[in-house]
Protein backbone atom coordinates (compact mmCIF):
# COMPACT_ATOMS: atom_id res chain seq x y z
CA UNK A 1 0.00 0.00 0.00
CA UNK A 2 2.78 2.45 0.79
CA UNK A 3 4.21 2.03 -2.40
CA UNK A 4 1.14 2.79 -3.99
CA UNK A 5 1.01 5.39 -2.34
CA UNK A 6 3.97 7.13 -3.42
CA UNK A 7 3.48 5.87 -6.69
CA UNK A 8 0.28 7.49 -6.97
CA UNK A 9 1.99 10.35 -4.98
CA UNK A 10 4.37 11.16 -7.28
CA UNK A 11 2.06 10.42 -10.54
CA UNK A 12 2.63 13.35 -13.42
CA UNK A 13 -1.16 12.55 -14.56
CA UNK A 14 -2.23 12.71 -11.31
CA UNK A 15 -1.07 16.16 -10.45
CA UNK A 16 -1.64 17.35 -14.01
CA UNK A 17 -5.52 16.48 -13.91
CA UNK A 18 -5.56 18.05 -10.61
CA UNK A 19 -4.34 21.53 -11.64
CA UNK A 20 -7.01 21.18 -14.40
CA UNK A 21 -9.71 20.33 -11.88
CA UNK A 22 -8.55 23.45 -9.97
CA UNK A 23 -8.86 25.33 -13.45
CA UNK A 24 -12.26 24.23 -13.98
CA UNK A 25 -13.56 24.95 -10.12
CA UNK A 26 -12.63 28.90 -11.33
CA UNK A 27 -14.07 28.49 -14.01
CA UNK A 28 -17.29 27.39 -12.39
CA UNK A 29 -17.50 29.84 -10.12
CA UNK A 30 -17.31 32.61 -12.93
CA UNK A 31 -20.04 30.39 -14.73
CA UNK A 32 -22.43 30.43 -11.57
CA UNK A 33 -21.80 34.86 -11.82
CA UNK A 34 -22.82 34.30 -15.72
CA UNK A 35 -26.23 31.93 -14.75
CA UNK A 36 -27.34 34.69 -11.96
CA UNK A 37 -26.91 37.44 -14.45
CA UNK A 38 -29.04 35.10 -17.19
CA UNK A 39 -31.48 34.64 -14.83
CA UNK A 40 -32.04 38.34 -13.97
CA UNK A 41 -32.22 39.04 -17.81
CA UNK A 42 -34.98 36.51 -17.80
CA UNK A 43 -36.54 37.68 -15.06
CA UNK A 44 -36.75 41.49 -16.11
CA UNK A 45 -37.94 39.57 -19.92
CA UNK A 46 -40.94 38.16 -18.78
CA UNK A 47 -42.01 41.09 -16.78
CA UNK A 48 -41.59 43.55 -19.71
CA UNK A 49 -42.80 41.20 -22.97
CA UNK A 50 -44.68 38.83 -20.43
CA UNK A 51 -42.66 35.56 -21.75
CA UNK A 52 -39.05 34.51 -21.38
CA UNK A 53 -36.35 35.59 -24.37
CA UNK A 54 -35.55 31.88 -26.26
CA UNK A 55 -31.71 33.35 -26.84
CA UNK A 56 -31.73 33.61 -23.11
CA UNK A 57 -33.16 30.18 -22.77
CA UNK A 58 -31.17 28.38 -25.54
CA UNK A 59 -27.90 30.11 -23.61
CA UNK A 60 -29.44 28.99 -20.25
CA UNK A 61 -29.65 25.43 -21.24
CA UNK A 62 -25.96 25.51 -22.85
CA UNK A 63 -24.64 26.84 -19.50
CA UNK A 64 -26.43 24.31 -17.65
CA UNK A 65 -25.30 21.64 -19.54
CA UNK A 66 -21.46 22.75 -19.27
CA UNK A 67 -21.66 23.23 -15.81
CA UNK A 68 -22.96 19.35 -15.49
CA UNK A 69 -19.83 18.81 -17.49
CA UNK A 70 -18.03 20.55 -15.11
CA UNK A 71 -19.44 18.96 -12.09
CA UNK A 72 -18.55 15.86 -14.01
CA UNK A 73 -15.11 16.07 -14.49
CA UNK A 74 -14.67 17.14 -10.73
CA UNK A 75 -15.89 14.76 -8.91
CA UNK A 76 -14.05 12.04 -11.39
CA UNK A 77 -17.11 10.71 -13.24
CA UNK A 78 -15.96 11.60 -16.34
CA UNK A 79 -12.28 12.16 -17.56
CA UNK A 80 -13.51 14.16 -20.75
CA UNK A 81 -12.70 18.22 -19.72
CA UNK A 82 -15.30 20.57 -20.60
CA UNK A 83 -15.10 23.49 -23.11
CA UNK A 84 -12.73 24.60 -23.69
CA UNK A 85 -10.82 21.25 -24.54
CA UNK A 86 -14.25 19.91 -26.13
CA UNK A 87 -16.78 22.14 -28.09
CA UNK A 88 -18.90 24.53 -26.50
CA UNK A 89 -22.60 22.64 -25.53
CA UNK A 90 -25.44 23.07 -27.76
CA UNK A 91 -28.06 21.65 -25.91
CA UNK A 92 -28.92 19.37 -23.17
CA UNK A 93 -26.48 16.87 -22.00
CA UNK A 94 -25.65 14.55 -24.83
CA UNK A 95 -24.26 10.74 -24.04
CA UNK A 96 -20.41 12.02 -23.95
CA UNK A 97 -20.99 13.32 -20.95
CA UNK A 98 -23.27 11.19 -19.12
CA UNK A 99 -21.07 8.92 -16.74
CA UNK A 100 -21.14 5.54 -17.32
CA UNK A 101 -22.55 2.94 -14.92
CA UNK A 102 -20.93 2.46 -11.30
CA UNK A 103 -20.54 -1.72 -12.63
CA UNK A 104 -17.96 -0.42 -15.20
CA UNK A 105 -16.28 2.32 -13.34
CA UNK A 106 -15.73 -0.74 -11.02
CA UNK A 107 -14.60 -3.01 -13.51
CA UNK A 108 -11.96 -0.60 -15.07
CA UNK A 109 -10.57 0.25 -11.35
CA UNK A 110 -10.31 -3.77 -10.96
CA UNK A 111 -8.66 -4.73 -14.61
CA UNK A 112 -6.11 -1.60 -14.09
CA UNK A 113 -5.32 -3.17 -10.42
CA UNK A 114 -5.05 -6.07 -11.96
CA UNK A 115 -2.08 -5.26 -14.90
CA UNK A 116 -0.55 -3.10 -11.76
CA UNK A 117 -1.87 0.17 -13.14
Amino acid sequence: MERSFKKNIRSRGAWLRILYMLLFAMIYGVAEVVLGAVVLFQIGASLITGRANQRLRNFGQQLATYLYEIVLFLTYQSEVKPFPFEPWPDGPPKTRCLPPPAEEIDDMHSESDLDGG
